[in-house]
């Protein structure tokens, strides 16, 4: 039965479904790559028919028995003479063919994405390939929001996706959550990525929107089920609180016309206190009960400094200002320079500031960084430098892919007045 009735946004469920029907055919067919093709070929068809003739009543269940045909055409033309079309559709439970009701509880050892999630994160691949793959087959990035979270070309990305698929192919690794033991060789990707999901999701790199709900939405499932799974890591605990507290400002990110909000100019009454209070105490105990910070707890003790204050005037800069510089021992990276930029320019004046983003201008993984001269900008309008400052905030509006961003970047620049 289809549904005509109310409009859906096809785009966004199939996003969401994509990683959940790749995890069924993987545990079914044990064939990475073949099954990732198979699942791409239902999904076109859903784009394709589901607008014109309607939702089905169960859309997971209707793209898993499209791409379990394309699959299984698949394995009658490569291995028909082994007849092992036959073998793996006998070992199919009937049930599984239909996803169950979508309310129904899903625990973590049946969960297929989380699986994939761990499969992907598997200790044969290297972490320059495991990364990529899984932000590809769970996240549903594409290849060129990929390469651009790893600050490198498509076509180097294209090639380490592709590596990663042939080597989870042929080492012929089953389709299964790992036993506790084998969590902790895994589990440092396995954060990474969830993490670089719920990045694009709460700023996307491109296109019309500021943010993308369900990434976001589905980072942080994902992440409480490895809570679920390891209860007592505290960088778990962190990240999920990291996500929270994050999570918990996206209402007051846009105006009502979907343009962006900075954080000091947000209604922070809109702000989820709910979020906030549960971010704060896991955070809170991680911190308590571990010697040996992290980069997650780091990054969730920064924002919840950011949450806890009333204004931005009264947000405890200096506090914030320390932990960055704890967390570049931790994990440094141009990114955090960047927002140390910030921090220091608070605290310290915007001068100084300025003399930490030449430290990270120096890496070559920014060259042609939108955010590099945005926040510059930003610096050289704080300091009184007007037509410098416009110059790079149309310089960093023509570089961003994101129509909000772009949009943002060009009323700054038109703020501070001069020719563009």
């Amino acid at each position: 039965m289809q549904h005509r009735s109310e409009p859906v946004n096809t785009e966004g469920l199939l996003r969401d479904l994509a990683p959940q029907v790749l995890g069924a055919l993987v545990r079914r067919f044990g064939d990475f790559g073949a099954a990732e093709d198979a699942v791409q070929e239902a999904l076109l068809d859903a784009a394709l028919q589901w607008p014109k003739e309607g939702l089905p009543d169960n859309p997971r269940g209707w793209l898993i028995r499209v791409a379990h045909r394309r699959m299984t055409d698949h394995l009658r033309s490569e291995i028909a003479r082994r007849r092992r079309e036959d073998t793996v559709g006998t070992r199919i439970p009937r049930d599984q063919y239909l996803a169950p009701a979508a309310d129904a509880p899903r625990a973590p050892e049946s969960d297929d994405t989380l699986t994939l999630l761990f499969l992907c994160c598997h200790p044969s691949l290297t972490p320059g390939a495991q990364i990529p793959l899984t932000l590809r087959a769970v996240g549903g990035l594409t290849t060129a929001e990929i390469a651009r979270a790893f600050l490198v070309p498509e076509a180097t990305m294209t090639k380490r996706i592709t590596r990663a698929k042939q080597r989870i192919k042929a080492s012929g690794v089953g389709f299964r959550t790992p036993p506790a033991a084998e969590l902790p060789a895994r589990l440092g990707v396995v954060l990474q990525v969830l993490y670089l999901i719920f990045n694009e999701g709460y700023a996307s790199t491109e296109g019309p929107d500021l943010q993308r709900v369900d990434l976001t939405a589905e980072a942080i499932r994902l992440t409480r089920a490895v809570r679920r799974l390891l209860p007592d890591d505290h960088e778990v605990a962190g990240l999920l609180a990291l996500m929270l507290l994050t999570d918990a400002r996206r209402p007051a990110r846009t105006d009502p016309a979907g343009g962006l909000v900075p954080m000091a100019e947000q209604d922070r009454d809109r702000w989820d206190r709910a979020l906030i209070e549960e971010g704060v105490a896991l955070v809170s105990e991680a911190l308590a009960r571990t010697e040996r910070f992290g980069r997650y707890q780091l990054q969730a003790a920064i924002a919840a400094v950011h949450d806890e204050a009333p204004s931005d005037a009264e947000t405890d800069w200096p506090q914030i200002l320390a932990l960055y510089q704890l967390l570049r021992v931790v994990a440094d990276s141009p990114m955090v320079v960047l927002n140390q930029a910030v921090a220091q320019a608070k605290v310290h004046g915007p001068r100084a500031g300025l003399a930490l983003l030449d430290e990270a201008a120096a890496d070559p993984r920014l060259a042609g960084s939108h955010r590099l001269d945005a926040v510059r900008a930003h610096l050289l309008e704080e300091l009184g430098a007007p037509a410098e400052a416009r110059r790079l905030y149309v310089a960093a509006a023509r570089r961003t892919l994101s129509v909000p961003e772009r949009r943002y970047l060009l009323e700054r620049a038109d703020s501070v007045g001069g020719p563009r």
